[in-house]
């Protein structure tokens, strides 16, 4: 899409105050955030480190880098802030660590690590994890709508509500033992610091001159907030949604808040874009006949000049069997037909599990494919366990590598110790494996749990030494086979997948 439409050059050339675009799916929403960007730098004279454009995915936040980096010349672009929502909050945590009460380096706990430590609090308060995951929801929850483990304790409506803000408590207190924080607390910590610290405000709005952001129908009430702080008093901004394709009320998103910036904001300008240059006329009618029955916001129509489009067809299979037989002989009958290429092909579903279906369907045809998406070879559990020893071995300081393999295999340091140790550890301003030997250490700790922690910490300084006297791939086979790593594994694993 070489040129814009006027709709689209309407959007980029508005910068009298604030602007809501309403972009239908495929309208070309990315081309005018990029442009916009393009156009604040070389046209409006702002300079690229004072625009921050955020959205939702590290994918999405690529590439819209890449495409402004192709309209920005020379060092125009230098600065620029093109990123997550995370990745923000993330910033500026790092950068007010200790306006938070954090060391530097602190760790960001992720799903399996959350999971762990939740599993670890429940056994020990209540003799069992039952119902960790709902928990985990709750915590989840509470947190993207700015709750804390006080006031949802206040707030809990039956017991079930009140184990969860419990836990909560227990919960928020060890990651703050442990100097580390969980994947909402990047938007929740943010979001609080500026709350109670004008002065923090004050300074991080200087740095925002203007600010765009992806998919705010996405936003849960904590990401609208940060949005609402950071661009307040110049209200000089740009957000880019639509209702009708929110899909994330589930995990705390809220649509509604596309409607809430006309009340915080009354000078808001609205920019429709229709125009869909992604679909067919056909696709387009039967979408808009669907979306209809949604609920709206803003009432809109997409429409499309790429022709009629083939005819859709709905086919009925007996099974999910049949289904993916009949998916595969389709392609291959297309393929044959009219040597149309297997890369022009695409199938989409709903849920990883139909996936291995597909694909020995696919194989037996010997369709050849690619699978997008699914577990990357990093995040698998084995590969971030021995990855985290090798952190370990690297940097004695990574308190998160730490709190990974300290007991990956079980050693019976259970979550009370290491909320001890952590809390000796920031107080010394220390890592939590240097403290780990330090003999006043047993002033805080029962002298079982101190020993256990002196041998985890002489066998890693060993293995260390031995890396670096002998051959490290042949030391790092030792280290898996002495700890019986796969056995381990296999044991704890919740499918026959290991």
């Amino acid at each position: 899409m070489s040129r814009l439409n006027p709709r689209q050059q309407e959007a980029v050339n508005y910068v009298g105050g604030p602007l809501l675009v309403l972009a239908g799916a495929g309208s070309g929403k990315t081309s005018v955030i990029t442009r916009k960007i393009a156009y604040l730098v070389q046209q409006c004279g702002i300079r690229a480190q004072y625009i921050v454009a955020v959205t939702f995915t590290n994918k999405a936040a690529r590439e819209m880098k890449e495409r402004v980096g192709t309209l920005l010349r020379g060092g125009e672009g230098k600065g620029l802030t093109v990123s997550t929502f995370h990745n923000l909050g993330l910033n500026i945590i790092r950068k007010e660590h200790e306006r938070l009460g954090y060391k530097p380096g602190f760790s960001i706990f992720d799903e399996s690590d959350i999971k762990a430590l939740l599993t670890d609090i429940m056994q020990k308060e209540y003799s069992g994890d039952d119902g960790v995951d709902e928990i985990k929801n709750y915590i989840g929850a509470w947190k993207n709508d700015l709750i804390l483990p006080e006031e949802a304790l206040e707030k809990a409506r039956n017991p079930k509500e009140q184990t969860a803000a419990i836990v909560y408590l227990h919960y928020q207190r060890t990651l703050r033992a442990y100097n580390a924080v969980d994947f909402d607390d990047l938007i929740l910590q943010p979001v609080k610091l500026f709350q109670e610290h004008p002065d923090v405000l004050q300074k991080w709005q200087n740095k925002v001159r203007y600010m765009l952001v992806d998919e705010y129908q996405d936003t849960n009430a904590s990401q609208y907030l940060l949005v609402k702080l950071l661009v307040k008093d110049r209200a000089q901004f740009t957000v880019v949604g639509d209702d009708d394709q929110s899909i994330y009320a589930w995990r705390g998103a809220r649509p509604e808040n596309l409607m809430q910036l006309k009340e915080d904001f009354p000078s808001l300008k609205v920019v429709m874009l229709e125009q869909n240059y992604r679909s067919t006329s056909r696709i387009l009618k039967c979408a808009n006949v669907l979306i209809a029955n949604n609920p709206h916001v803003f009432e809109k129509q997409l429409w499309s000049e790429m022709g009629h489009g083939d005819p859709i067809r709905v086919i009925r299979c007996r099974n999910e069997d049949a289904e993916a037989e009949r998916i595969a002989m389709e392609i291959l009958t297309l393929h044959l037909r009219t040597e149309r290429p297997y890369s022009e092909f695409a199938i989409l579903y709903r849920g990883n599990h139909q996936a291995k279906l597909m694909e020995l369907k696919l194989q037996h045809h010997q369709i050849p494919y690619r699978l997008s998406g699914g577990t990357s070879f990093f995040g698998r559990q084995e590969v971030k366990d021995l990855m985290s020893y090798f952190r370990l071995l690297v940097n004695p300081d990574d308190d998160n590598a730490f709190l990974r393999v300290i007991n990956v295999p079980r050693r019976e340091i259970g979550s009370a110790t290491l909320e001890k140790l952590g809390n000796y550890a920031t107080q010394r301003k220390i890592s939590m494996y240097a403290a780990c030997d330090e003999m006043v250490l047993t002033e805080h700790l029962d002298s079982r749990f101190h020993e256990r922690l002196q041998r985890f910490k002489r066998w890693m300084d060993g293995i260390r030494r031995q890396c670096a006297e002998n051959e490290p791939i042949a030391v790092l086979r030792s280290m898996v086979m002495d700890i019986d790593y796969e056995n381990w594994l296999r044991q704890n694993a919740s499918s026959d997948k290991v």
